[in-house]
């Protein structure tokens, strides 16, 4: 019942939060974006929709125009495609990565908590290690050794990623285990993977979901700049990192117009900050809502 009221509330607040509203707006805009997709574009290679349509090889980039709505980048790619079909890029990107980092982090959390002493030991010097890394060269060097590709990219996030959800739900499952609801399962003979599962996960995830929104925003944040130093998805892909490598020759312009080629790193750039941005605004709405110390004053 406690859960099915916290999970009421939080959805009423984030329909009359003014920040959520906005985030929401914004995800519901680019879900239909990528669900749209194949009737808004019309995909050239058969069999391979992601790879964007290019109308030449020349170099210099061509301004939007009746048959490229927002241009076309070095190489001749079509910007409005890569656009387009890069927010279906960006939510397998952001929703995977974060499912298999909460998959990793979360469980090992619990057991490390819940057990306690040698468990909890080794659980978390093993975090420790991990986290000394850091997080985007840690991603590099490891698609380095993996090989480019959007999928390698993906394992290199998820492999260096989970382990803030472990800290974070061990800190809650250790005060939370502490409560009377929990002896009271352990006295009537339940187990312990019943206890976890139904007594203690129920009450400690919600702030790992404040975590994981922001991070489907980081994630995407972080695998475009792997693709933009070249180490993401194949050449021509429809990926919004490597939309504004293509730009990088372009980004300053001509001498006498440095905003001759904007839209090469405009439209790209303004797809991955207001992805970010939806994301992070409905994170900062869940945490208001769900953290204790906000909800008398609002």
């Amino acid at each position: 019942m406690r859960g099915h009221r916290i999970k009421n509330r939080t959805i009423r607040k984030l329909l009359t939060n003014p920040i959520s509203v906005v985030g929401l707006v914004l995800i519901i805009f680019f879900i239909v974006i990528a669900v749209v997709a194949p009737w808004i574009t019309k995909p050239e290679y058969p069999g391979q929709p992601y790879m964007i349509p290019r109308s030449g090889y020349s170099a210099t980039p061509e301004a939007p125009s009746p048959g490229h709505l927002f241009g076309t980048t070095e190489g001749q790619y079509d910007i409005y495609y890569g656009i387009v079909w890069g927010t279906r890029t960006a939510f397998r990107v952001g929703l995977i990565v974060v499912f298999f980092t909460l998959l990793i982090g979360v469980p090992l959390g619990a057991i490390a908590a819940f057990y306690g002493g040698a468990i909890d030991e080794i659980i978390m010097r093993i975090t420790d290690i991990f986290m000394t890394f850091p997080f985007l060269v840690a991603a590099m060097v490891l698609v380095v050794i993996l090989g480019r590709g959007l999928n390698n990219v993906m394992i290199a996030m998820m492999v260096f990623g989970w382990m803030g959800y472990t800290r974070m739900i061990r800190g809650d499952i250790l005060t939370i285990k502490e409560n009377d609801y929990i002896a009271a399962a352990h006295a009537i003979g339940a187990s312990d993977f019943r206890i976890i599962l139904r007594h203690v996960l129920p009450n400690a995830i919600y702030p790992i979901f404040v975590m994981a929104t922001m991070n489907i925003g980081s994630m995407v944040l972080t695998a475009a700049a792997l693709s933009f130093l070249g180490l993401g998805s194949a050449v021509g892909y429809a990926d919004w990192g490597q939309m504004i490598s293509f730009a990088r020759n372009w980004i300053l312009g001509t001498q006498t117009n440095p905003l001759a080629y904007w839209y090469t790193v405009i439209y790209p750039g303004a797809a991955i900050v207001l992805f970010v941005l939806a994301w992070n605004l409905v994170g900062d709405a869940f945490r208001d809502i769900l953290d204790p110390r906000m909800r008398g004053s609002r």
